[in-house]
Formats: structure tokens, sequence, C-alpha cells
């Protein structure tokens, strides 16, 4: 009966935040067919930084997560070089993910 408290906190908190989400998207689907009605359309605005704000924010996880599983290392990864196991693939991954956002948006960046 304890395990069945955190579990319906846990189901219900992603149940107000998916629900808020579902939400937003309704009401913005409602503003385009109300515009659409008018014959108006909802101008376009691309500013070319997706690829970056997204960039910097996967990195910034990857590097959080990859700095707070460094530490597992030292209670069991002494038979791994610099203590870098495979429990290390959590941060890295999204770190060098996040760069190759940042680094395509410089790339194919429009002047």
């Amino acid at each position: 009966m304890s395990d069945l408290v955190p579990c319906i906190g846990i189901v219900s908190v992603l149940l107000i935040i998916f629900g808020f989400l579902a939400f937003l998207r309704y009401m913005n689907y409602k503003e385009t067919i109300a515009l659409a009605e008018r014959g108006l359309t909802r101008p376009e605005v691309k500013n070319g930084k997706g690829l970056l704000r997204w960039g910097i924010l996967v990195t910034a996880l990857g590097l959080a997560l990859s700095l707070g599983l460094y530490f597992i290392g030292f209670s069991s990864g002494e038979h791994y070089p610099l203590r870098l196991g495979p429990w290390m693939l959590g941060g890295l991954v999204p770190l060098f993910l996040g760069l190759s956002l940042i680094l395509s948006h410089f790339l194919f960046q429009k002047e």
C-alpha cells in the first residue's frame, strides 16, 4: 500500500503536465481555425534559433547527467579506465547529441 501513493502521485503529475500541453495545442488549433474562417493566415515566425536553443538545452542536460553519473565510478568502477563505465552513456549520449545540434546550427545557418 505504501508503494501505491508515490505511483499515483507520479501519474497525477504527468497527467497534469500532459493535460496542460494538450490544452495548449487545442487552443492553438482553435485559434488557427478561427483565423482560417476569416480568411487570414497565421504569420510565420522563423528566426532559425530552434537548433541552437535545443542544442544548448540538451548539452546542459547531458553535462549535468555526466557529472552526476561520474561519481558512480568511485564506488563500482575500479575496473574501468578513468572510472568511466557504461553508466556514463546516460549523460554522454545527450551531451554529444546537444553538441551536434549546436554544430549543425552554425553549419547550416543562413546569413
